[in-house]
């Protein structure tokens, strides 16, 4: 090669150059930037024009040629190559991968030319250190339609599924499918999915068939392997569905195993036991059946345990003259239930209405009222992540607690001290200060302070918590403590340790009580049901109603006189 100067604007197009699509211009920006500043370092390849003149052709370096020419610069260096060189297709190639990486329809293009020049495909993955799969992969870009080639080769790419698809249709239904899909001046995407789904044919894979070449050989099965899929995987498929299924049942019929029978399967792939038949979903037993069926929607072939009922065996009855009558047995048609499931359905709104409203306005005893409370954290209806076991998704077990509170005929029946116990337990199985999924938050701070906690809680001053504060925190509780201050922070730390042996530290951060603006921020929340219920002082059944939950209704003089009878019970 001669090293030689010419000006870039004079230099001529490769036409069989490999980077037929443009370059980012991320990367064109970066160039352009490097070469203003310190030049061409590497000199593009030219050669003379082939049809004459002193005219010089890129073979390499067309993307450093024009951004030299976008750089302002009159001359750059060159390097004048021998034009009878058979290896530039090569060259060009591997050196545009190795500069920017081309986009996969440039690479087919490179491909394609390589192999037009006597290349095989063993020999170009060698050259580039790519695998043969990858070569053979975007050979399979000959099989897209030139049109969507080109819109591929402007950056629209669609996934490696999607082209897969696209590849495995023919040339003539892609052009089918492409006219309805092309992109539209308004619109320039190319909607891939859709163009994938218009060409999606059914595949039946040769790692689902049961039956050996032989068979394959007399159906007319011709196998295909699919490159896009992974390379440690039987890979191949076949189309022609009609030709697969009859293969399948053909095996099936000549190698049914005893107590075996073929069976249908449904348009979902599952499979149609006899009448009265129960599927077996453990082990089978010695008398259950196999059903084997062929799954339409992937071709495999399955199989399912099931058993029949017992046949129950007719009755035999002799007369007088010792005649044997054959009685079969009728099963009684079942009645219909006293209550339909629609008047169960009534029943419990019934109940739970009746509940509400004697719950608002019927009178109940305080030791009642809190036994009601304790009831109402064991139902069905509520769950409780609890803080007083070490399983941090644990849930409250009221249960055992409320259980005693239940006398022998089923009804309320307790004493004081019962009651109180229960109530201990239950607050015990549901309030909660733990930092994971049973925190109960603000209240549980709010009736820690109410039973006086804070006297409860254990001697902070030890390593393992200690460790746990910052230095300047650590020093201010010694300050706090009176304990002076060490250079060393693990010695502070072995002072307080020490200053505590028998006293109790008990850190700020962990008392109870929360802050008043916190208190009032919460129940602020709340206090315009507080000015409501103030609002609506003249007729007390308006606030039970707001307490409940209901609306506001005119009550019946049934219901006044039942609220009379009410307060005299109470009295």
């Amino acid at each position: 090669m001669q090293l030689i100067t010419a000006d870039p604007r004079s230099l001529k197009d490769n036409p069989d150059r490999s980077r037929q699509s443009k370059s980012s211009p991320q990367s064109d920006a970066l160039l352009c930037a490097s070469i203003r500043a310190i030049g061409v370092v590497q000199p593009p390849i030219v050669k003379l024009d082939p049809e004459g003149g002193n005219s010089y052709v890129i073979v390499f370096g067309h993307r450093r040629a024009a951004q030299a020419i976008a750089a302002d610069l009159s001359e750059i260096p060159l390097l004048l190559a021998d034009p009878s060189d058979d290896l530039g297709a090569m060259q060009s190639f591997a050196e545009n991968i190795a500069r920017e990486p081309l986009n996969p329809v440039d690479q087919w293009r490179a491909i394609e030319r390589l192999v037009a020049l006597g290349w095989t495909e063993e020999s170009i993955a060698m050259a580039l250190a790519l695998p043969s799969r990858q070569i053979r992969k975007l050979r399979l870009l000959a099989n897209i339609l030139p049109a969507m080639l080109d819109q591929m080769a402007r950056g629209d790419m669609p996934n490696e599924q999607q082209l897969r698809t696209i590849a495995a249709a023919g040339q003539d239904e892609q052009a089918e499918v492409w006219k309805k899909y092309k992109p539209k001046k308004q619109d320039p995407q190319v909607s891939w999915w859709e163009v994938a789904r218009a060409l999606t044919t059914t595949r039946l894979l040769a790692k689902h068939a049961s039956f050996g070449d032989d068979l394959a050989q007399a159906y007319g099965i011709t196998w295909v392997e699919d490159l896009f899929a992974p390379a440690d995987e039987d890979s191949r498929y076949t189309t022609d569905v009609e030709a697969f299924l009859g293969a399948q049942q053909e095996w099936l019929a000549n190698n049914l195993p005893k107590r075996g029978s073929v069976i249908e399967a449904n348009e979902y792939g599952q499979a149609k036991l006899p009448a009265k038949a129960q599927q077996v979903y453990g082990k089978p037993g010695k008398g259950d059946l196999t059903g084997w069926y062929i799954n339409a929607r992937d071709g495999s072939v399955q199989s399912v345990a099931y058993r029949m009922p017992e046949v129950k065996k007719p009755k035999l009855v002799k007369d007088a003259d010792d005649v044997e009558t054959v009685i079969e047995e009728v099963e009684a048609p079942k009645a219909r239930p006293d209550v339909t499931q629609k008047g169960l359905d009534m029943i419990g709104d019934f109940r739970t209405d009746a509940l509400h409203e004697a719950l608002a306005r019927a009178p109940i005893e305080d030791d009642t009222l809190m036994a009601l409370l304790i009831l109402a954290f064991t139902g069905t209806n509520v769950t409780v992540a609890s803080g007083a076991s070490d399983n941090p998704y644990g849930q409250a077990k009221c249960a055992p607690h409320a259980a005693r509170l239940i006398g022998e005929d089923g009804r309320l029946s307790f004493d004081r001290e019962t009651l109180v116990q229960a109530a201990r337990s239950v607050l015990i199985e549901v309030l909660s200060l733990r930092r994971n999924r049973s925190d109960s938050g603000l209240i549980a701070r709010i009736a820690g302070d109410a039973v006086g906690a804070d006297q409860f809680l254990p001697n902070m001053a030890t390593e393992e918590f200690l460790s746990c504060l910052s230095r300047t925190a650590l020093e201010a509780t010694a300050e706090t403590a009176g304990v002076p201050g060490r250079i060393k922070v693990k010695d502070t730390r072995a002072a307080l340790v020490e200053h505590f042996v028998e006293r109790k530290l008990v850190h700020p951060a962990a008392l109870l009580a929360p802050s008043a603006e916190d208190v009032r921020s919460w129940v602020g929340r709340y206090t315009s049901v507080d000015s409501e219920l103030e609002d609506s002082h003249d007729d007390p059944n308006t606030v039970e109603d707001r307490l409940s939950g209901g609306d506001l209704v005119d009550h019946s003089p049934a219901e006044e006189a039942a609220d009379e009878g009410f307060r005299e019970a109470a009295e």
